[in-house]
């Protein structure tokens, strides 16, 4: 079979981030009574709902450590390198740090799959460390029944500008880097429904990468971050909120979504993994149409950044994105105290 004749997402029963497991079967699975070895060090770590791990390293710097890994999103080898490693970096700059260093995960059926389509796997994925400014200096593969690809990435960050996604405050503005919908997209690519145009959105937007964290991490009016991947937009503000200890509304006509989404949604285009993300968290979220919840639980692979904006301070938040050439934002909801109604209420 000839390279160019390969449709990866053939070979696998997930895409992208939608392979993730649900948050409440999750949950099951983090469950322990065996306590934790306590490591003052540790700053972040697994009792926290957090992007990456976190180690004070003494000297008034941190060590960021992720992994990420899923399989094909994508038919094309080398972009699904790609995606797959701006996805695993991002983790790194949604706590504000500077990513250094990363390793692959390989999983390749071998029996079933060319070892020269591995390699332009790879060769994506040194494309995007090389954007990123680090080496990508070696990792582990197995035999897999199904394509695996991903990225273990370690980065750094001064101890003042770690950013968390539990330290958000009352009247915080909610802004997100990348508009929703790749998962919809996806959906549609796999069934043969997609459009050329929309084709090229959402390559362009997994594959870029979410450098922006770097410069948010020295704002301190930034008072939280995460990214948006496979729990969706609800499932990872539900875990700013709980964190925080507040609640969120959201302006669903603010919500950054590619435009032709809903000419894919009249198709049924959307992931399995929507419906497990709103099974798990839906009874959080107050009474949505059959729309919002579609693109608000749609599982992101490599989705934008989730920031939370001081009260006040949205204009300069907005100058700082214009002066680094970033893309404009607006904010499409606001943090508050908790009250007895829905974690999250969508307007």
């Amino acid at each position: 079979m000839e390279l160019n004749d390969i449709r990866l997402t053939h070979y696998s029963h997930g895409a992208g981030c939608g392979c993730k497991i649900s948050p409440a079967v999750l949950d099951r699975i983090l469950h322990s009574a065996i306590p934790a070895v306590p490591d003052a060090r540790l700053l972040v770590g697994n009792d926290k709902r957090d992007d990456a791990a976190v180690l004070d390293l003494g000297n008034g710097t941190a060590l960021i450590s992720t992994t990420d890994f899923f399989m094909p999103i994508v038919d094309d080898p080398y972009d699904f390198g790609r995606i797959a490693s701006a996805n695993a970096i991002s983790d790194v700059y949604a706590m504000g740090g500077k990513p250094v260093l990363a390793i692959a995960i390989l999983g390749w059926p071998i029996d079933k799959l060319a070892p020269e389509i591995a390699q332009r796997v790879l060769e994506g994925a040194r494309a995007i460390c090389a954007e990123a400014g680090i080496t990508l200096a070696g990792g582990h593969s197995i035999d897999c029944p199904e394509p695996v690809f991903g990225l273990a990435v370690n980065g750094l960050v001064n101890l003042p500008h770690l950013k968390q996604n539990s330290t958000a405050t009352a009247g915080c503005r909610l802004y997100l880097t990348k508009a929703l919908g790749v998962g919809i997209l996806s959906t549609a690519q796999k069934r043969g429904l997609l459009r050329t145009a929309e084709a090229a959105i959402a390559l362009q937007s997994m594959t870029a990468l979410n450098k922006a964290g770097e410069v948010f991490s020295r704002l301190e009016y930034v008072k939280a971050l995460t990214d948006v991947t496979g729990f969706g937009l609800l499932g990872h503000l539900s875990e700013m909120c709980e964190g925080s200890g507040l609640a969120a509304t959201i302006e669903f006509n603010n919500v950054p979504r590619i435009d032709s989404l809903h000419h894919y949604l009249e198709q049924k285009c959307f992931p399995g993994g929507t419906q497990r993300n709103w099974n798990s968290y839906g009874h959080k979220i107050s009474t949505l149409t059959e729309e919002q919840r579609y693109v608000l639980a749609d599982p992101q692979t490599s989705g934008g950044l989730l920031v939370a904006v001081a009260k006040g301070h949205e204009e300069e938040f907005e100058t700082v994105l214009q002066e680094n050439q970033f893309p404009p934002l607006q904010p499409f909801g606001t943090l508050h105290p908790k009250t007895s109604g829905p974690l999250i209420t969508v307007v």
